[in-house]
């Protein structure tokens, strides 16, 4: 969609930037959402792409994703063997449910700051211990992507402040992992996202995405019972489950008991085998 309101585009911003803005400005990165209706009240766009950050570095201390590595990108990079956790980058680009030229556009960051209950690469990095990494005009800050996303739409980003990029720590790398995700048409937006956990002392992570308006995420020192599980999942608020023409609240708190039972119930197996 064209934007028509758009008198400047800055191609190749700076950090000195980040100080100037102003009503009617916007971060452009992908473009797939920002181009996908009318933005009527914005003047200016900023480009990220003119910072030329690399997408993906790999390191001994983790994986690093550029806010403009693109879905595409991530998807068809290979990982170190014993980065098990990775095999989730697979589902959770699926999630995003749109086709190849969607994924060749949209970014990994874009999709984060976005906000969105159902963004899937807040899944991703939520459930592997993800830190942002935010840049301001005089300095940068680190926030954990569990405290980023702070409810539909709705992010600690300051005004003037950017998503410069996520780091996944290598520790939560080598977890093993499981993913459930369901939706109420087979290519509908996910109702519920949900991803499991396991390091080698048997300790498990549950993230729950989707059927709620931001991540929670709930750690066990080994895989707990039906009952322990019901239990964690009670802390979730009934105001923090999602209600929109994706899924109603009490269907999104049932079907995230019943994938939360079954993550379990596979890393548990994994465990015993």
């Amino acid at each position: 969609m064209d934007l028509n309101t758009i008198q400047t585009v800055v191609t190749r911003p700076t950090r000195a930037d980040l100080g100037g803005w102003r009503l009617g400005d916007a971060w452009l990165a992908g473009g797939s959402w920002l181009f996908s209706e009318p933005q009527p009240h914005l003047r200016r766009l900023l480009d990220l792409g003119g910072f030329g950050w690399p997408s993906i570095k790999a390191d001994a201390e983790g994986l690093t994703l550029a806010a403009t590595c693109r879905i595409a990108e991530l998807r068809g990079w290979a990982p170190p063997p014993d980065w098990t956790a990775t095999a989730l980058i697979d589902g959770c680009c699926r999630a995003l449910l749109g086709s190849f030229k969607v994924w060749n556009v949209a970014t990994v960051g874009g999709n984060i700051c976005l906000a969105l209950p159902a963004g899937p690469m807040t899944a991703l990095a939520a459930a592997l211990d993800g830190v942002c990494t935010l840049w301001s005009a005089d300095g940068q800050r680190s926030v954990p992507v569990l405290d980023f996303v702070r409810g539909e739409r709705l992010t600690a980003l300051r005004p003037g402040e950017i998503l410069r990029s996520i780091h996944l720590p290598v520790s939560a790398l080598r977890r093993r992992a499981a993913l459930r995700q369901i939706s109420l048409s087979p290519l509908g937006r996910s109702g519920a996202l949900l991803i499991g956990t396991m390091g080698r002392a048997g300790d498990l992570a549950l993230t729950v995405t989707a059927s709620t308006v931001r991540p929670f995420r709930f750690d066990f020192p080994a895989p707990p019972s039906a009952d322990g599980l019901g239990t964690a999942l009670d802390a979730i608020p009934p105001a923090a489950y999602h209600d929109d023409v994706h899924g109603r609240p009490d269907w999104r708190r049932h079907v995230t008991r019943l994938l939360g039972r079954e993550i379990v119930a596979e890393l548990a197996a994994g465990a015993r085998a």
